[in-house]
């Protein structure tokens, strides 16, 4: 186990808020000892129960005290009992899930609320009509095909080998309610940074569209607590607001350097109506004369809704760059390279679910102070505070989404056409990759949606690309992270792991990068997740003293190509050891530095030059 593991007990696990982006006031946790069994897929739900689950943490981990594998014929019982609150009277109440691996059905007091299907995502149920005074019983049944599915589902293998890890199931990330509004209340709060025009354009969604012309959202934007900027608007209407400093200067921009970061507060208000008297059919609808109405209306008492979250001011596109006809990478218009680490996010003790905020932190202050300003979250999809904590302290990230498919549908280097896949497995990767970047939307630190990983369940990768840029212009797009090339999105993305690394070849419409290389691999004695098994890297060492003499090798390649190719980044393979790879710059455990940090900021420092 990892020292933050060690700490972990029911009472301390995961208790901070979930939703940094959308902060309520009243919500209760509810993650701790529930009860769990596990059973035949086909059986009805249980009487009995085997023993207690600590949740967040999955099934199959240590820190969940079970440890046991959840087969795909299997199904995963979850059972605990919940007292609403006496000041959450005359509130709809909200149960929300931060992720369940990967099949599940909810149940309160015996009443079938619904089900959800999607490994990785965050949803949520409405419980209030199925509620009653005192205590009120919850059961999840939880199934998971794992890798019989073609399901997305990352790094996960029923018989985990080489690059392919234990797997997860059931209730993996932070379980918690609140209570919200009658009638309505604010669903999605998404904000998109225009830095060129000192501006953010803010769209405010509430759980029903309203067509009540009282209705408006207030939105307040404030450098710490100092208000910047207001804007009102009629409800279900795109705010835009402009974003200055203190002195009416130009708004202050994130980078890794300076992860400044501004809070904003949206508020669902009532307001004179503007036109009262007005026939709907001669009302101003969607124009300058509504926007200008509402913007100067009366609003009536208290706000029905408050959230509270941040934002900062960003820009990520491609352009200009010191080598003719090679377009590079630019961060608030400049050429930042972006140096960074694969990112897999796996941990010892609770396999897909960090152990604390703490120990996530630790990590990212590793990574920034070994010089790198970027990592590439590998095939996962973290807890949303993970992205709060890139967003604070300044690390861009290069977003993949997990991958998933059987055999058969994985291409292989070289191959000159995509497998073709099912309609329902090209439906549900779409539906989950569609989430993703939905949920993950408000965070500065996302720069890069990574739509497949070398030939792992790629198809029509050219016009995904095109998708995710339609849906999300205010980004950069990686099509295919290595492999094979189709000429998609922003990126020409190779992978080459050998001792020496080679060029990536020019491209007069795209950036080239390099998405994976390094694998140093040393087995450390005593830090080994598995001493049995086989401990391997890409070339694989025994002292620090030939670890350091085969990176400086690697990155003295990434330096040569950043200064006369125009390379805009670099990923090196990885952060951690993660079970039986030992090629991370951390142990498994995350003890062991395999390089000093000053030896690595030292080696990295010509790449921002």
């Amino acid at each position: 186990m990892s020292r933050w593991e060690k700490q972990i007990t029911p009472e301390n696990a995961w208790r901070e808020y979930p939703r940094p982006q959308m902060v309520r006031q009243q919500w209760q946790n509810l993650n701790g000892m529930w009860e769990y069994a596990i059973t035949s897929r086909t059986a009805p739900m249980p009487t009995s129960f085997s023993g207690q689950i600590l949740v967040p943490f999955a099934v199959e981990s240590t820190l969940s005290k079970v440890t046991k594998s959840l087969m795909p014929d299997q199904r995963l019982w979850y059972r605990r009992n919940v007292t609403i609150p006496r000041d959450w009277n005359g509130q709809r109440v909200l149960l929300h899930f931060g992720a369940v691996d990967y099949e599940c059905s909810l149940w309160v007091n015996g009443g079938l609320v619904g089900s959800h299907t999607g490994g990785s995502d965050a949803f949520t149920f409405d419980v209030t009509d199925y509620l009653k005074d005192g205590q009120n019983q919850l059961v999840l049944g939880v199934t998971d095909p794992t890798s019989t599915g073609e399901q997305p589902r990352g790094k996960q293998l029923l018989s985990p080998r080489g690059i392919w890890y234990t797997p997860v199931s059931g209730i993996w990330q932070t379980v918690w309610m609140e209570p919200v509004p009658k009638p309505r209340y604010i669903e999605e709060v998404r904000i998109t940074p225009q830095v060129d025009s000192g501006r953010i354009k803010v769209e405010v969604l509430l759980d029903q569209s309203v067509t009540d012309p009282t209705m408006a959202i207030r939105i307040t934007a404030l450098d710490g607590n100092q208000t910047i900027s207001t804007a009102l608007v009629r409800s279900g209407r795109v705010a835009y607001l402009n974003v200055a400093n203190r002195n009416g200067g130009p708004p202050k921009l994130w980078t890794p350097d300076s992860p400044f970061l501004y809070n904003i507060r949206t508020e669902l208000v009532t307001v004179k109506d503007p036109f009262e008297g007005t026939p709907n059919n001669r009302r101003p609808r969607r124009n300058d004369a509504e926007q200008t109405a509402y913007a100067s209306a009366t609003v009536n008492g208290n706000p029905l809704d408050v959230v509270t979250g941040y934002f900062a001011m960003r820009k990520i596109v491609i352009g200009p760059g010191p080598v003719a006809n090679q377009p590079v990478l630019l961060l608030n218009n400049k050429f930042v390279f972006q140096n960074g680490p694969l990112d897999q996010g796996w941990w010892p003790a609770g396999l897909l679910t960090p152990p604390s905020e703490e120990a996530m932190a630790f990590e990212i202050d590793f990574l920034k102070k070994s010089g790198f300003n970027m990592l590439r979250k590998h095939i996962k999809i973290e807890p949303e505070r993970y992205y709060y904590l890139c967003d604070k302290l300044g690390i861009m990230v290069w977003q993949d989404m997990p991958s998933g498919f059987l055999e058969g549908q994985n291409e292989n280097p070289g191959d000159q056409a995509e497998p073709i896949r099912r309609s329902k497995g090209k439906e549900q990767f779409e539906l989950e990759l569609r989430r993703m970047m939905n949920q993950l939307h408000n965070h500065p630190s996302i720069v890069t949606w990574v739509v497949h990983n070398e030939g792992w369940g790629q198809y029509e990768n050219k016009r995904l690309a095109d998708w995710v840029k339609g849906m999300d212009p205010s980004r950069v797009i990686n099509g295919v992270s290595g492999w094979n090339d189709r000429n998609s999105g922003d990126f020409y993305d190779i992978h080459t792991y050998e001792e020496e690394p080679r060029p990536a070849a020019a491209k007069s419409d795209r950036v080239i990068v390099i998405g994976e290389f390094g694998g140093i691999g040393w087995p450390v004695q005593g830090h080994l997740w598995n001493p049995e098994m086989r401990n391997w890297g890409y070339q694989t060492y025994q002292s620090a003293e030939e670890v350091l003499k085969a990176y400086q090798k690697k990155y003295a390649k990434i330096v040569e190509y950043y200064q006369t190719n125009a390379l805009s980044a670099a990923v090196y393979t990885q952060t951690t050891d993660v079970e039986g790879e030992v090629n991370g710059l951390l142990t498994y455990d995350r003890e062991v530095v395999k390089i000093p940090v000053e030896t690595l900021r030292q080696i990295h420092a010509p790449l921002f030059k």
